[in-house]
């Protein structure tokens, strides 16, 4: 193993609030070194967002906004953090979105009106404060961010390379007094995936950015670098996670098509209805928003429906609009249901739930800081308390940016002792080869088991029966992981398990059925 790399700060991530935190601290002058494991720095859920991103229209207000977020969270929030997100939020909009980076967000086609931009309304939002562009805003504003990333003079970026551990004193200093100092990390074993080389990156403060979870259930409108990286390695090195049970399904993916395209909430949001086989609506059953109602509510409304009348998927209708219209405003989801074989100008599209947000995560403060020093954590990967037990549509990416920016902001702010980098232990190279298949094999256990044991609908024996599973496994994947040539496919797999153990032993502790973790009596 070559000699430690230093760098100031290191974020493990290059999503919009790792991107925002390598910018906010590299402001402050401090050097960056982001780290991500794909080819190249745009990946993860960002740029597959669609739908927009929360900002404040006219007659909107902070105390709106606020509402809404405790009611679609089911009332499971921390107060702070959510003004934090309803005061900050629109203001960090403004700064870094709309002056600083020059995202293309949609213009009001209205000449009657004096606002500028266009705004729509989402499911259980009281005010239409979207900002979106077409129906790739995530794209947008990332492509606009990492340019500002890359022509920073004080951020470098080394793509290509995987994470595999934090730095802890207590788990990686050779001197053994160490155990005794409060729980720190400093940097992080990482892998370059091109040659296999292992190197300690040694960092003054770490961000962890890693991103989703989605991938470790059988459908997920999540990219496959989606698997919990960074909540596995939080949990190997002792940081508080919670609220690890509450996982959102977007209610409407694209059934049919091999990668569960979502289709935006903004279709419903511009009046798109949801229907069943036989052309009727029946979200109005469920809840008094109908199809407008929490995403959690809508999801499990589509599966019971779907279980409740044999069909395979349900189906979201707003072919009523106009074919121009809808080519103009959903781009991106036109073309995708069309290489489906889905005209939706002209007919209903057919939707499934699937995995798609975390709620829960590392648990951070008001300023990222997680419970280990010199720890922060951004985006998806952390728990804020905003989120409560369920999303509400289009505030993941105001939070990334809201703590991607306080969290930059903070870590630059050096405190005595955030340069002890002591020294650990060589890095033993293994030779053993690991079969593909067994790879393979376990990633569909993986899957299978968190899909039907621990999905829209779950039941402490299903839960159960989950854990034996997925602990078994464990076992017998971190046996592979000891004795393998390291690969990003059994990092991966690592990964991948441990984050499936952590939110099954979350899940059988919750005290009760609440928002996403929607629990049901054995027998019921």
């Amino acid at each position: 193993m070559k000699s430690p790399v230093e760098t100031e700060i290191l974020i493990i991530g290059s999503g919009l609030a790792g991107a925002v935190a390598a910018i906010s601290a590299a402001d402050e002058g401090k050097q960056v070194l982001i780290i991500t494991k794909s080819a190249e720095l745009k990946s993860g859920n960002t740029p597959k967002a669609q739908g927009g991103i929360v900002y404040t229209s006219s007659g909107d207000t902070p105390e709106k906004l606020k509402e809404d977020i405790i009611k679609a969270g089911d009332y499971h929030y921390w107060n702070k953090a959510v003004d934090q997100l309803c005061i900050s939020g629109p203001e960090l909009v403004n700064e870094y979105l709309i002056e600083r980076f020059k995202v293309n967000f949609d213009l009001n086609s209205d000449k009657t009106t004096s606002a500028e931009l266009s705004f729509t309304r989402e499911a259980a939002h009281s005010e239409p404060r979207i900002i979106y562009s077409k129906d790739k805003t995530g794209d947008s504003i990332q492509t606009a961010t990492l340019k500002a990333v890359n022509n920073h003079p004080n951020i470098t970026a080394l793509t290509d390379h995987t994470a595999l551990d934090l730095l802890t004193l207590s788990h990686h200093s050779i001197k053994s007094a160490d155990i005794y100092e409060k729980p720190a990390c400093f940097g992080a074993m990482v892998l370059d995936n091109q040659n296999g080389e292992v190197k300690a990156v040694y960092a003054k403060r770490t961000i962890l950015a890693t991103g989703g979870l989605g991938q470790i259930f059988l459908h997920t409108t999540n990219p496959e670098e989606s698997i919990g990286d960074g909540i596995a390695m939080a949990w190997r090195a002792g940081a508080r996670c919670f609220n690890l049970q509450f996982i959102q399904f977007h209610p409407t993916t694209l059934f049919g098509s091999k990668d569960r395209f979502l289709i935006s909430e903004a279709v419903r949001g511009e009046g798109g209805k949801l229907i069943d086989g036989n052309g009727n609506e029946f979200m109005q059953s469920v809840h008094e928003k109908g199809s407008l109602a929490p995403r959690d509510i809508v999801a499990r409304g589509i599966h019971q429906t779907m279980l409740d009348t044999g069909q395979p998927c349900m189906f979201l209708d707003i072919s009523f609009k106009k074919r121009d219209w809808i080519e103009k405003r959903f781009p991106s989801i036109y073309k995708n249901c069309l290489l489906a074989g889905v005209d939706m100008a002209a007919e209903p599209i057919p939707v499934v739930p699937a995995a798609h947000y975390s709620c829960g995560g590392v648990g951070v403060n008001l300023a990222g800081h997680t419970s280990l020093k010199r720890l922060y954590a951004v985006g998806e990967v952390a728990c804020t308390g905003v989120h409560g037990a369920n999303r509400l549509a289009s505030t993941s990416l105001l939070e990334a940016l809201v703590w991607g920016h306080e969290a930059g902001k903070d870590a630059a702010q050096f405190q005595e002792g955030d340069d002890y980098f002591p020294q650990i232990e060589s890095w033993v190279e293994e030779t053993e080869e690991i079969d593909p298949a067994l790879i393979a094999q376990d990633w569909l256990t993986i899957k299978n088991t968190m899909w039907n044991y621990a999905g829209l609908i779950r039941t402490r024996q299903r839960l159960h029966r989950a854990q034996t599973i997925l602990r078994n496994l464990q076992n017998e994947i971190e046996d592979f992981y000891q004795k393998a040539r390291l690969s990003p496919s059994i990092v991966g797999l690592r990964n991948g398990i441990q984050t499936a153990n952590a939110i099954i032993t979350a899940t059988l502790e919750a005290r009760e059925s609440r928002g996403t973790h929607y629990l049901l009596e054995d027998g019921e």
